[in-house]
């Protein structure tokens, strides 16, 4: 049940969470002590509140102000901490939230710049995971030895007091869950399954639901850079990590260090034209896997680029009527939902494309469907133990606060098919019902579309994929035309985000601007 209309996240960060599921129990932050305000060390605190940027607000001062407790939690290198924020930034009386963030300091021995903050999207993906399973090993040597890397769980995620929703056993059967309703029992039951989903958010993560905006999770990283002492936020952010950092650029413009948006979302379109958007970048992604497969030996959904979508179509169809077994130990079998999933899973990347091709072969021709449902569950973070991560609820709980529903109800989304279906024949009767999530979730949305200018900030890099899946380039395009100091930095290619992706001309232009500060030319294409 492909559930999300979220952009995403980035393409290595499902795999650094799948990476971490072995040790996620090692991961133990720790929370700073209140300090004494009269002792000595309280002196040395009002002198550093003092220094804190005029427009914090008083109420506020306490968490610009608060010491992290830095140990080690069981990754070699990094450190780890907690973090406390307001959970209503209107009312910070109503009480903290604790977020985790981990760090890994620069290795040196050139001059430190400063923390670089990473953030690989979502809603909903790990950025401690992140950080520890790719970004504090992966990204380029000179970055790592000038930068302190850190990274924040935002609030909702994994283990900053995370949202929970549904079990293991019930997220199996939601996953499963028919999303190209026949007739209107099967539309009852998807509306069903959408209730059920957003009952047990709002019964088991009450008091969270109302405060996991990515507004307030851009507040808690101007918390964090005032608490690790930088003047500027230098940051990367991938997929939905660029709306949280063109979020952060509006509402702190002069506090705009060197942002890395890659992978970029346009802030001021509605949920449903995102999802629209969306729909129409899965289908350019899947253009160039058809051609791929089309001339490839073997490939089992035909030898003409034209006919790989009809016989996929056809056989999501079969799926719909008959599944194929998956030898999974739980009894799950492979049906129409859990199979779009692995398929459009490997559209974020297409070193995934020869795995997807086999896993096909081997559901169309062996009646196997264990490939398919392996991507599937890689997409949803769910281990071998049938144990997901709260990647989905904290998806679902960001998106259906920062915007109003897509849709008002089924009948909504029925007019909306034949647009849907255009933007993919594939995949768009799926993703049109998926995005009816948001209209039974248990509180109203605080956000809306909004363009962000971000005035006065400095030159902020934002890069766009052409054939981005889950981010289509012109989201790209239309961000750098809203905020006034972007530079369009072009990755002419396939897949999901660019940075660290193999094109060395990417790689060599952000990390230029990490390092020197010096942003590319708008416009700068790279291949």
């Amino acid at each position: 049940m492909h559930t999300r209309r979220s952009p995403g996240r980035s393409p290595r960060s499902s795999l650094v969470a799948v990476t971490l599921l072995s040790v996620a129990a090692l991961l133990v932050p720790a929370c700073s002590p209140s300090r004494d305000t009269t002792s000595p060390a309280g002196s040395a605190a009002r002198a550093e509140l003092a220094a804190l940027p005029k427009a914090t607000p008083s109420a506020l001062t306490s968490y610009y102000g608060q010491k992290l407790d830095w140990r080690s939690c069981g990754v070699p290198g990094f450190q780890c901490a907690t973090m406390k924020a307001p959970l209503d930034y209107a009312d910070p009386a109503k009480g903290d939230v604790r977020l985790a963030v981990a760090r890994k300091k620069a290795t040196g021995p050139g001059k430190r710049l400063g923390s670089l903050l990473v953030n690989p999207g979502g809603p909903g993906g790990s950025a401690v995971g992140y950080l520890q399973g790719y970004a504090g090993i992966g990204y380029p040597a000179e970055v790592r030895a000038r930068y302190d890397m850190v990274a924040v769980d935002p609030r909702g995620v994994a283990r900053s007091e995370p949202v929970l929703c549904l079990d293991g056993r019930a997220m199996d059967a939601y996953t499963q869950t028919d999303v190209t309703p026949d007739d209107q029992r099967e539309t009852g039951k998807l509306v069903d399954a959408y209730q059920k989903f957003a009952e047990s958010c709002g019964a088991r993560s009450a008091r969270l639901l109302r405060h996991v905006s990515t507004v307030e999770a851009a507040r808690d990283m101007d918390v964090l850079r005032g608490v690790l002492g930088d003047r500027r936020l230098t940051y990367v952010g991938a997929s939905y990590g660029t709306l949280l950092g063109a979020t952060y650029a509006g509402l702190f413009p002069e506090r705009v260090g060197r942002l890395v948006l890659d992978g970029a979302m346009d802030p001021s379109l509605s949920a449903r034209r995102l999802s629209l958007d969306q729909t129409a970048g899965f289908e350019t992604a899947f253009r160039s896997f058809a051609k791929d497969c089309a001339r490839s030996a073997g490939c089992p959904l035909g030898k003409e680029e034209a006919e790989v979508g009809r016989n996929l179509k056809a056989f999501f169809r079969r799926l719909d009527a008959r599944p194929v077994p998956t030898g999974d130990p739980s009894g799950r079998p492979l049906g129409e939902a859990l199979a779009t999933t692995g398929v459009i899973a490997a559209m974020y990347d297409e070193s995934s494309w020869e795995q997807l091709r086999d896993a096909l072969t081997a559901a169309i021709e062996e009646n196997d469907g264990s490939g398919l449902l392996a991507l599937s569950d890689s997409y949803y973070e769910r281990d071998g133990d049938g144990r997901y991560a709260n990647l989905m609820a904290a998806n679902a709980a960001v998106n259906c606060l920062d915007l109003p529903s897509a849709f008002s109800g089924p009948e909504d989304v029925r007019r909306a098919l034949p647009s849907f279906e255009k933007a993919s024949p594939v995949f768009g009767e799926g993703l049109a019902w998926a995005s009816l999530n948001c209209t039974y979730w248990p509180v109203a949305a605080t956000g809306e579309p909004r363009r962000i200018e971000a005035k006065g900030a400095a030159p902020i890099v934002v890069v766009g994929t052409t054939r981005d899946p889950a981010t289509p380039y012109r989201w790209a395009q239309a961000l750098s035309g809203q905020l006034a100091s972007a530079r369009l930095l072009t990755y002419v290619g396939d897949g999901h985000t660019a940075y660290g992706r193999g094109s060395s001309c990417i790689d060599s232009t952000i990390d230029t601007y990490l390092l020197t500060g010096t942003p590319p030319p708008s416009g700068k294409r790279c291949r």
